[in-house]
């Protein structure tokens, strides 16, 4: 009996009753301010990421977007989707050339419908630059002026200029700006498996000046240049596990990529640090006149085994003495086998 009347007075009491009006109210309607902060922060996430497939793969390409940022490079280009995050090669109904308006803007690269349109903010697409590395696909023979883009996340896009120059220039102001504001690198995560995993690579631009990104960028290329020495040096044996295999070739397709990278990086600072304007068009002649007069090392000149003054004069090759055959089989002629 005396549960009874303490339910019964509970039940009765003005506080209960409000309590539960109140509870009941939030279960069937939402309310408005909580609704209105969900749909803006959906909505800023929708304009300010890339891909829905990206945004599962890693939460930091997050693309910085800032409306006062400096123009760098706008023209016609047309692009195609070549490669996914995972290497796999973008699926056949997604790899079509479409052509946009792109502007290079801070380190966005968006594509408009046409020149017309002012604002980069109704962008369709966009394409973060910090990490990236802009290079000329020469093993794409089937369009001229083709260039190649690999972002922080390894995601592959085809390009085609108008022109071979303008080409030249998508690929060194791209280079440039991912030169000048790519942060340092992130640790990789840390698991219980031996699984290599590439470090995180944040999108955020870097506020440091030019000489300080010069410089990190130097001690980034020595310690790749280190690991993949390294690495080459401790071969895993040719009967090992396949995952040992798989692991190595990953590792080493990283730190072969990362090389290249921070050397483009390293490059193109160096010039801009030689130059007294801001003028880019200015940067682009001093840099092409760099270019002519100290050529990229050929690949000879990287390797002591190979002979850096090319075959003899006149294509003449170097006979060898009989005694030194690494065999000295006796030759008999098939119709005297008999007589052995």
């Amino acid at each position: 009996m005396g549960v009874r009347r303490r339910e019964e007075t509970l039940q009765l009491s003005p506080f209960f009753v409000s309590f539960q009006a109140l509870y009941s109210s939030i279960r069937h309607e939402k309310l408005e301010w909580a609704t209105d902060e969900e749909d803006e922060t959906v909505d800023a996430k929708m304009l300010l990421s890339p891909t829905n497939s990206q945004r599962k793969t890693n939460p930091f390409l997050t693309v910085c977007h800032d409306q006062g940022a400096k123009v760098y490079q706008q023209g016609l280009l047309a692009r195609k989707a070549h490669a996914e995050a995972d290497g796999k090669k973008t699926p056949w109904g997604k790899r079509s050339w479409k052509t946009f308006h792109a502007v290079l803007k801070g380190t966005v690269l968006y594509f408009l419908k046409d020149e017309q349109q002012s604002e980069v903010s109704g962008s369709e697409e966009l394409i973060g630059i910090p990490h990236a590395l802009a290079e000329k696909a020469s093993k794409y023979t089937k369009r001229p002026n083709v260039f190649r883009l690999q972002t922080s996340d390894w995601h592959v896009f085809l390009f085609q200029a108008p022109t071979s120059e303008e080409m030249t220039s998508w690929i060194s102001r791209i280079n440039l700006v991912a030169a000048m504001f790519s942060a340092p690198p992130f640790p990789a995560a840390v698991g219980s498996q031996r699984r290599f995993i590439r470090p995180i690579l944040p999108t955020a631009p870097c506020k440091n000046s030019i000489e300080d990104q010069h410089l990190a960028h130097e001690a980034c290329m020595d310690r790749t240049s280190h690991e993949l020495l390294e690495l080459q040096r401790n071969l895993p044996e040719k009967r090992g596990r396949g995952r040992d295999l798989e692991e190595y070739q990953l590792r080493k397709e990283y730190l072969l990529y990362e090389k290249r990278r921070y050397e483009t990086y390293v490059k193109l600072l160096e010039v801009k640090l030689g130059c007294s304007t801001d003028d880019l068009d200015q940067w682009e002649a001093r840099l092409a006149a760099v270019a002519e007069t100290c050529p990229g090392l050929q690949k000879s000149h990287s390797s002591p085994s190979l002979n850096l003054d090319g075959p003899p004069a006149g294509g003449a090759k170097v006979k060898r003495n009989i005694s030194e055959r690494r065999t000295v089989r006796r030759i008999i002629p098939r119709r005297n086998k008999h007589l052995l």
